[in-house]
Formats: C-alpha cells, sequence, structure tokens
C-alpha cells in the first residue's frame, strides 16, 4: 500500500530571532519547525533545497521571509496549480502573511489562521475567496469535486453577476457569500447519487459512505474489488463519496483489503471486535458462525455502522461473494477516517547513514518526515537535527536493542506511524534483522504482527570509510562483527580465519569495547599470515560528523591503541596498495583484479606509495 503524504505544514524560520513566531504559529496550525540557513562553502541556500524537497514533496509550506526570494526559489518547480502544494509567506514580525500559491489548497485558510494568531494582515487575493467566502474548486475535507475542469468557467459567471441553484447541502456552500436564486442559471449540487455533472453544474460528492469489508486469509484481491464495486453500483453512489473502507482488527493485514482501498484512493480502518459485536442490535445478518470465529456476529456490516456511527445506517447490507463480504452504511455527515477505529499501523526501518545529513537518503528523510513517533539511540534521533521537531522521541541507550525494536513495533500496532532509527544501513549489523525475528518468535502482540513494514537503505559505515580512503572495496570484501555479545568467539575466529584463507578485503566492525580487546589483535595477527605486512588497513572514525578521523596505516603497525568502539577497520587484500595524489594525499585501493593480469604494469612495490604511519 502506497504511504500516504505528510499533510502537517512545515514552518521554516531562518533567523534565531524569528524562531518564537515560528513556534507560534506550528502550534497553531498543527505544523512542525525547522531552522533553515546559509550552508557553508558552496554559495547555494540550506533553505532554498529544503524549500525545492518540501515543493516536491507535496508539503504545505509556511516561510518566516521575504516573499519574493519564496517567488524567485520556487518559480522554476511551478507547472500545475490543480497539484501545487499552499506556500505561504510570513513577514518575520508576522504583522504580513502573504499565501502565494495553492489559496483554494489551504493556503487561503492557513493564511487567515495564522493572522489571526500574529495579529497581522492574510493578504488573500484569489478573486472566489474574495467575493464570495469560498474556493468552489477546492471544497473543504470531507467533500470531493466531480468535475473540477469546470470550477473557473462557474466562478467566472458568478463573478460576472450570474446567480446559482443550490441542490443538496454543504455547510461551507450555506455559509457562503453565493448569489442564490431558484431559477439561477448555474447550479451547485452536493449529492453522492452516481450520475454525471450537467452543463453549468458543480457535482460535489460528501465523502458519508463507507464500505465494511470481511475476507478469508489470503482472498483474491481482484474478487474483493469486483465485489465493492457491485455493492457501490447496487446502491447507485458515486465512488467519489466513499470515505474509507473499514474491517476488524484482526484483517489489518489482508492484502486483499488493502486492494480495495487503494483502488478507491481511500484508508483503511480497523475496529476491535468488541467494538463491532456493540452494533450487533444494528445488523441486518449476523451470524453466530462468525462469533464463533471472531468474536462478533458480522464484520462487514459491523465495520460500515461503527465507522458511520450512532447516525449512520446500512445503505447495502452484506453481500457474498466466494472469499469476501462486503455492506455500505452511509453516515448523516462527512466521516474524518481519522477520528474512526484505527489505521494499521506503519514501522518505517530507516538507516540514517553515518550521521550527516548529506549522506542520509531524501527517501529516509520524507519516511522521518512523516512518522508520528521515532525511537532510537538517544544520539542517533540528536543527529536527525530539525527533523525531529514536531514528532514524539522514544530515546533508548545502547545495549536496549531488542526493547528499542519491540516497543517501536508494538507503537505502530496501535496505528501510529513509526520510525525505527538506526546509523548506517538499518540491515548491516542494526534493527532491521530482529524486526522479522521478533515476528518470527510470535511473541508480539496481534497487532504489531499486522504492522505494514517499509525498509529505506542508508550508507553504510563501510561505505562511508571506504569513500573517505579512496576505493578499497574494488573487489570482493566481507564484513565482520568482532563483538562477541551476540556471536561466540569460536564462531568469530574461524570467520577472521576464512576470510584471511580467502583474500577477501575485510570490513571489522565493533572491533574493541572498554572489556574487550583482544579480538582485534587476534585478527591482525592472523592476516598477517596471509598477507603483506604493508597491506593497507583504514582507520575510520566519527564519518560524516564533527571529529571525523580517517588514517591508513601498514597492517603490521595496526595498533589496538588507535582503535575505539565508534572505529571501523578495513584491511585490505594482497592486492589493495596505496597510491600519493599531487597534492600529497595517501589513497588506498583494491584492483579490479587487473593487478596479476601480464603486461598490466601493475604489480605490488612498484610505483606507488607506502601507507601513512
Amino acid at each position: 500500500m502506497s504511504a500516504a503524504r505528510d499533510p502537517r505544514p512545515v514552518v521554516l524560520y531562518l533567523t534565531e530571532a524569528a524562531r518564537p513566531l515560528a513556534e507560534t504559529i506550528a502550534a497553531a496550525i498543527g505544523g512542525m519547525v525547522e531552522a533553515v540557513g546559509r550552508r557553508a562553502g558552496d554559495g547555494e541556500t540550506g533553505v532554498g533545497d529544503r524549500l525545492r524537497v518540501l515543493f516536491a514533496e507535496g508539503r504545505p509550506i509556511v516561510a518566516l521571509m521575504a516573499s519574493g526570494a519564496l517567488i524567485r526559489i520556487l518559480a522554476p518547480l511551478l507547472a500545475d496549480k490543480r497539484t501545487e502544494p499552499p506556500v505561504v509567506a510570513v513577514a518575520e514580525d508576522g504583522s504580513a502573511v502573504v499565501p502565494l500559491l495553492g489559496g483554494h489548497h489551504g493556503a487561503n485558510d492557513l493564511a487567515r489562521t495564522i493572522a489571526a494568531k500574529t495579529q497581522g494582515f492574510a493578504a488573500v487575493t484569489t478573486a472566489g475567496d474574495v467575493a464570495f467566502g469560498v474556493a468552489l474548486d477546492a471544497p473543504p475535507a470531507g467533500y470531493c469535486l466531480e468535475n473540477p475542469q469546470y470550477a473557473k468557467a462557474v466562478m467566472a459567471a458568478l463573478l460576472a453577476g450570474e446567480d446559482a441553484t443550490i441542490s443538496g447541502s454543504a455547510p461551507w456552500i450555506d455559509a457562503s457569500a453565493i448569489p442564490v436564486s431558484a431559477d439561477g442559471a448555474l447550479r451547485l449540487t452536493v449529492s453522492s447519487a452516481a450520475r454525471p455533472a450537467q452543463p453549468n453544474e458543480l457535482l460535489y460528492r460528501p465523502q458519508s459512505l463507507v464500505l465494511g469489508l470481511g475476507a478469508e486469509r489470503g482472498a483474491p484481491a481482484d474478487e474483493a474489488i469486483a465485489l465493492a464495486a457491485r455493492v457501490l453500483a447496487e446502491a447507485g453512489v458515486s465512488p467519489l463519496s466513499l470515505a474509507a473502507v473499514a474491517s476488524l482488527d484482526v484483517k489489518a493485514d489482508e492484502a486483499a483489503l488493502h486492494a480495495v482501498a487503494n483502488h478507491f484512493g481511500v484508508p483503511m480502518r480497523v475496529f476491535s471486535a468488541a467494538r463491532l459485536e456493540a452494533e450487533t442490535p444494528r445488523l441486518e445478518q449476523p451470524s453466530d458462525v462468525v462469533f464463533a470465529e471472531v468474536g462478533c456476529h458480522g464484520v462487514a456490516e459491523g465495520a460500515a455502522l461503527a465507522a458511520t456511527g450512532p447516525g449512520g445506517r446500512l445503505r447495502i447490507a452484506k453481500r457474498k461473494a466466494a472469499r469476501v463480504t462486503a455492506a455500505l452504511g452511509e453516515a448523516a455527515a462527512p466521516v474524518d477516517p481519522e477520528t474512526i477505529g484505527r489505521a494499521r499501523g506503519k514501522l518505517f526501518v530507516v538507516g540514517i547513514g553515518p550521521g550527516s545529513e548529506a549522506w542520509r537518503s531524501p527517501e529516509v528523510s520524507r519516511m522521518v518526515a512523516r512518522a508520528s513517533d521515532l525511537v532510537g539511540y538517544s544520539l542517533y534521533l540528536d543527529l536527525l537535527g530539525p527533523l525531529v521537531s514536531g514528532k514524539t522521541r522514544h530515546d533508548f541507550d545502547l545495549g536496549q536493542e531488542e526493547a528499542r525494536v519491540r516497543h517501536a513495533m508494538e507503537l505502530a500496532g496501535t496505528g501510529r506511524t513509526v520510525a525505527l532509527v538506526c546509523s548506517g544501513d538499518a540491515g548491516i549489523y542494526a534493527m532491521a534483522t530482529l524486526v522479522y525475528e521478533l515476528i518470527d518468535r510470535g511473541d508480539l502482540s496481534d497487532a504489531a504482527r499486522r504492522i505494514e513494514i517499509v525498509n529505506a537503505p542508508g550508507i553504510s559505515a563501510l561505505q562511508a570509510a571506504a569513500a573517505r580512503a579512496g576505493a578499497p572495496l574494488g573487489h570482493d570484501f566481507c564484513t565482520i562483527s568482532l563483538s562477541d555479545l551476540l556471536t561466540p568467539l569460536d564462531d568469530i575466529q574461524r570467520r577472521v580465519r576464512a576470510a584471511a584463507e580467502g583474500d577477501f578485503v575485510i570490513a571489522f566492525y565493533n572491533p574493541v569495547s572498554k572489556k574487550r580487546r583482544t579480538q582485534l589483535a587476534f585478527a591482525r595477527d592472523t592476516l598477517l599470515q596471509h598477507r603483506p605486512a604493508d597491506t593497507p588497513v583504514i582507520l575510520a572514525a566519527n564519518l560524516g560528523r564533527a571529529g571525523e578521523n580517517v588514517r591508513i596505516v601498514p597492517l603490521e603497525k595496526l595498533e589496538v591503541e588507535d582503535v575505539d568502539m565508534l572505529t571501523v577497520v578495513i584491511v585490505g587484500s594482497s592486492n589493495s596498495r596505496t597510491v600519493r595524489t599531487g597534492d600529497g594525499r595517501c589513497w588506498a585501493y583494491t584492483p579490479r583484479g587487473y593487478a596479476r593480469k601480464p603486461g598490466s604494469g601493475i604489480d605490488r612495490g612498484e610505483g606507488v606509495g607506502t601507507p601513512e604511519t
């Protein structure tokens, strides 16, 4: 299931003096605060980079900066106003609030809310808002416009003096200043009935329908979609009036039900058996068989009624396919999916790289931005900087790895979107493997076992160290952790000997600790039996962060005292070598198999530099 876009506005500020106002605005609009400024060294502005990323992601933007600068930064990205996110410029004293883009997609409302808080002036300029107090092409949440391509013409006719006839009811239309008459040439209709829009009509769909679904485990997705479409057709309603798909919580990970939700572009929400059982008096087709199996007398009908609330009703009672059931509930008003049941829950397992923002992938940054909760070792969460703003942190100490992962999964099981934050790559000596191990053990709660899991790769310490030192991984390599907390010492030594005999370049993780000092010495002495004493060894610490230190030493001079627990050690193969460039720097590299080819002109000791000592 594709991930939904994070709807929270991002409030950007450039100067420390603007920070209090940014925090005030964020609190008023439910947004998150980010500090941005000039990026040293390359003349680019950090605010420009960040604005372009946020705009491309479709995030609502509120920037405490000059509107002209904001326009110049975003101008090259402008393409289709129907898909552009809200962009609002705010003076640093809050006196002026200017919705620049996406006025009908929330920017005007944001501007009014911000201006009310700052006692400033909302410079709303869109014609419909100024004349009638409403944006006909961008109805509020809970309504969908069937034919947005005609909104501009209808608005132009209204501005030219034409009246409208209103059919159906919606509070936002009723409260507007649109001129209305019984014989108006224009029509504004609010209806879920499945029919095409008429000439000079804007047809609004109230999202007041919820499709309740039940399914056998592993039911075919096409069967579920076909049944859902049949139920909507039988009811004679537009799919655009569908607010959500709902089911029992043990079906939270049922692929067929998510396929239906994806097909109609709506979220899926789930309820406990106890909550669905409370709807039994209103069911049209209660079943003792279903009760015996899942603890409620009806899944499809019960979910449809639970989602549409006490004032809702069954528009279509339970219909069956071979392995799927469906029922359609209708509420008296649009349904906000966020207020019913709970979501399946999502766990992002992310590797943030060695720590530098520049080495964090855009995908990881997007996942962290979309998460409601962040779980991780405190240092890793601190390295995220402004991305942690507005999120709930769950900090853990080193040595609490299983507790950390279990907490993240159980938290996601409550319906939240959680990012499990690891350094480097989450799948390399990190937390990703524990996620699946806990599922395999079967000792998680049922909800935690049904969450959606999404992994994102990160730059590992191995890759970062290699890049800083040259190209030592140009040929076959392996990684070995020297920590015996999770791996028996005999296994570690066996792997070191095998890698030495196989002539692999080796990256050693967890080379030493305060109490453990012997494994690295064993590895060095073992490797010296199989490769030259001058084999280059890379020692890299604090990669991408303050205090970064990368050195290259010959294998025979590798000293345990020069290494700490934050150091990655890469030992070259028998073919690895060093070379100096004109600026005096020494680099390590491993030829891609050419060193032993006749006529290559490359052989150990011929025209190369020596490692730094």
